[in-house]
Formats: C-alpha cells, structure tokens, sequence
C-alpha cells in the first residue's frame, strides 16, 4: 500500500508541475504576443500623446479639456493609419492644430543646435523653437506608422529616416516646419552649428522654413554661429548661399558666438536675453 500510495503521490506532483508549466508558458507568450501587437503600441502611443498635450496645455495656462487632446489623437491618426507607410505626404497633417505659435520677434530656428537652442529658450523664455509649441512638444522624439489597408498603428518596425522621404514622422515634420515657419513674424532667429564645415544643409528642415520666411510680415533674420571650436565663420560658402534662398528684402545678420558664452547666459538668471549674442 505504502509504495503505491507513494507512486500516486509522484504522479500528482507530476501532474501539478506539467500543469504550472503550461501556465507559465502562456503568460510568456501573451506578453511577447501583447508587446509585439499593434494594438500594444497603438495604446501606448495614444496614451503618451494625450498625457503629453494635457501638460503642454497646463503648463502654458490653455484650456486643457480632455475632448481637445483626444481630438488632436484622432485627428493625427487619420493623416496615416490605413496608409503605406512611404507615402504619407506632409498635407496629410494639415487638419492639426496648433494652439498657438510664438509672438512675433519671438521666433527661434534651429538646425544641428537642438540641446542648446532648447535649453536656451527653457531657461531664456524669450524666445521658442518648434518643440515649444503644442505639436512640436506633443510629438517630438516619437515613431510611428500605419499600413496599407491596416487599422493598426506600429512604433516599431517603421520606415527609416532616409528610407524613404514621405514616412509619416519626416512628413510631419516636414509640414510642422513649414507651419511653423509661415506664422513666424517680425524679427526671427537661427541657431546655426558653427563647428562644422556647412552651417545651413539646404536638404535640412530649416531650409524649408527659410523659404517661408517672406517679407513685410517677416522682417529679419539673425543667424548665430554658436561654435566650439573655430571652423566656420560669417562667410562660409553655405551661409552666402542661405542669403540667395532668403527673400532679399529680410535684413540679414550673423554672429559667431562661442558656446560657453550662451552656456553662461542661460545658467545667470540676471543676465537679459539680450546679452546671450
């Protein structure tokens, strides 16, 4: 009897450890499956959009009612899901919104600057980039694509940068850029990296903005060189060929400010927005 008592006992420990195994096994492959599904990703994009808008609409003292961040969600959505992910054009994106865009003489471009030109308009407040706006703010640093006749979203797995040029994030940006530049007005400002060979990439996305840019409603435009170490100066070749593409009634200035000389303006609470350049 003892011995099989002894066997029955095994065989249900047995059985009791096949059982536990099977479970973990299907937790595992659910969480690799829910990790691996678009309506995964779609969620938590969505989640990370609207958290974003509410607090940039808080923080900038705007009527942040949830209805008007689920709309700019689902208005961003429709400008790509369902598509193939090489041919989103910016004007899929024209039905976004803005809540606002900055005052005018408050207007700053940026191209290869963008740790700086953003920790100077944080501290600064004087002047704003793209990313200070709604938009810009909400989608900057994300992913994101459909697929062709695909009611799901993916932030993995999607075009390249220079894969091809109307993927949904280049597009957008393209045409936030765009926006973004033809409601800028009175005097503007770019920050230009003066430690490189070119200055102004006329394939970058400032050089979108700079066509945009037109007079009277535009009137200037100051470039700051901001340079580590002396490579560039006021004449380089890229920066005479800025000054073709811009409308030749804007006035034009450019400044090569060291660095360190921002850095120090934007850690000095006293010093005037004025005095960085």
């Amino acid at each position: 009897m003892d011995t099989r008592k002894r066997r029955r006992n095994r065989l249900i420990a047995a059985v009791c450890t096949t059982l536990l195994l099977l479970i973990i096994l299907a937790i595992c492959v659910g969480i690799i499956f829910r990790s691996n599904s678009g309506a995964s990703s779609s969620e938590d994009l969505k989640t990370n959009i609207i958290s974003r808008c509410e607090t940039f609409l808080k923080n900038n003292d705007l009527d942040s009612s949830e209805s008007i961040c689920n709309t700019l969600w689902m208005t961003f959505t429709k400008a790509f899901v369902g598509q193939d992910p090489c041919a989103v054009p910016p004007e899929a994106y024209r039905q976004l919104f803005q809540s606002k865009y900055p005052a005018c003489n408050r207007t700053l471009f940026w191209s290869k600057t963008k740790e700086i030109s953003h920790k100077y308009t944080k501290e600064k407040k004087c002047l704003e980039t793209l990313e200070d706006t709604l938009l810009g703010s909400v989608m900057d640093g994300l992913t994101w694509c459909g697929k062709n006749n695909s009611n799901e979203i993916f932030t993995s797995g999607c075009p390249a940068w220079t894969e091809c040029t109307m993927n949904p994030v280049r597009s957008f940006w393209n045409w936030s850029s765009g926006m973004f530049a033809e409601h800028t007005c009175g005097a503007a400002t770019v920050m230009l990296n003066g430690s490189i060979a070119t200055p102004f990439d006329p394939s970058s996305f400032f050089a979108i903005e700079v066509g945009r840019l037109i007079y009277p409603r535009v009137s200037g435009l100051t470039v700051v060189l901001v340079t580590q170490k002396n490579v560039t100066s006021c004449e380089n070749d890229s920066l005479q060929n800025l000054q073709k593409v811009l409308d030749p009634s804007l006035k034009y200035s450019c400044k090569v400010i060291p660095q360190s000389q921002i850095l120090d303006c934007i850690s000095d609470p006293h010093t005037p927005c004025g005095k960085c350049w």
